[in-house]
């Protein structure tokens, strides 16, 4: 892409962020269109700036945050569908994004390094001194914040996004690695992968599926976001050398190479900032749904015609990605948006929670037979 051509993109896209934080933006579920038989509601809209989302063993929602540098327990404590109270569980921590919960423990993960917080359900106002898991993750602030979830092996899965918008930085950058719930046998289980900020396991086969946002500056339709499928560790998913079904990079595309680099499941829309997925395994929802990827965009802001800033639902048949449609819509509305989707979380009466950190909301999505 020509010099001018980028300035012009970068002053839009600096227009459209400026516009978007200087004004408050109010909860409208009258807007959010869904299919036949879906409601949704307020969770609660008492958390500024709600990311990811994990669950613990007594039904808290744990949601992290980025800006606000803070973690929040969120309650239900009747169980009607509504959180009753909203617990700042910690403060002050450096954009701690991520959080899983295993064993009675809150795992947080800050830029450089992830945190546990001991016997958490039963220590939310006075959680104490966190212990220190792993402290040897880059300080590089740049897609440093991280989505972390513990997979079906037991392990943390922690990913290091590329300190840049296109580069080769080398190990441990571009990838997502793994280590022991104590900080232990750490490594890195993927790469080339630029910046995923959710991920899941297929029920069925165990296998890690995740999303990646592709990178900036190539125009309105170029590249596009993934969904991807890591059947087997130590496999290169392309950045930065190409994106999408083999599409070379104008930089490092020398070096695109479909016998080394894995394609993605699924294309995705360029710049709709494909977030928190998961599977969904309730059983709410009609049955067709069982099985099926939720992901959340949270929306471009480098497009000339913002896109993104709804829910979408991949379908998928023999381990394979199949085709995708429109869930749930209605954040963005004539080029402005009052709300942006960062994460799904199931519930245990198979609702399907999703955090907004730019209403500071979390909503629930439920069906009616």
């Amino acid at each position: 892409m020509k010099p001018a051509t980028i300035a012009a993109y970068a002053l839009l896209a600096a227009t459209f962020l400026t516009a978007m934080a200087s004004c408050t933006y109010a909860v409208q579920l009258d807007s959010i269109k869904l299919p036949p038989g879906f409601q949704i509601s307020v969770y609660t809209d008492k958390v500024p700036g709600a990311r990811s989302m994990t669950l613990g063993a007594d039904g808290t929602l744990f949601v992290g945050t980025r800006d606000e540098g803070a973690v929040y327990a969120v309650l239900d404590k009747d169980k009607d569908g509504k959180a009753d109270q909203v617990v700042t569980v910690a403060r002050g921590l450096d954009e701690p994004n991520g959080v899983a919960y295993r064993g009675g423990s809150l795992y947080v993960a800050e830029i450089s390094r992830i945190l546990r917080y001991d016997d958490i359900e039963r220590m939310l106002h006075n959680p104490g001194k966190p212990v220190v898991v792993y402290d040897k993750f880059p300080d590089k602030a740049h897609h440093g914040w991280k989505f972390i979830r513990f997979g079906p092996d037991g392990k943390l899965y922690v990913p290091v996004g590329a300190p840049c918008n296109s580069c080769d930085e080398g190990d441990p950058f571009a990838s997502i690695t793994r280590m022991d719930p104590d900080g232990g046998n750490f490594e890195i289980f993927a790469r080339g992968i630029r910046n995923t900020v959710g991920f899941d396991w297929d029920p069925d086969t165990g296998e890690l599926w995740f999303t990646d946002n592709g990178r900036d500056w190539l125009g309105d339709d170029l590249p596009p976001d993934e969904l991807n499928r890591v059947p087997r560790p130590g496999m290169h998913f392309g950045f930065p050398y190409c994106y999408g079904v083999n599409v070379p990079d104008p930089e490092y595309g020398e070096k695109c190479d479909p016998k080394k680099h894995t394609t993605p499941e699924m294309e995705l829309g360029a710049h709709v900032a494909a977030l928190g997925m998961r599977f969904y395994d309730g059983a709410m929802f009609p049955e067709k749904y069982r099985g099926r990827i939720f992901i959340a965009e949270h929306g471009s802001w480098n497009r000339s015609v913002a896109v993104g800033y709804r829910v979408v639902c991949v379908k998928v048949e023999g381990g394979k990605a199949v085709s995708q449609e429109v869930f749930a819509s209605g954040w963005l509305s004539g080029g402005s948006a009052w709300g942006r989707p960062v994460d799904v979380q199931v519930m245990p009466d198979g609702a399907l929670l999703v955090s907004d950190d730019h209403a500071g909301a979390v909503y629930r999505i439920t069906y009616k037979r």
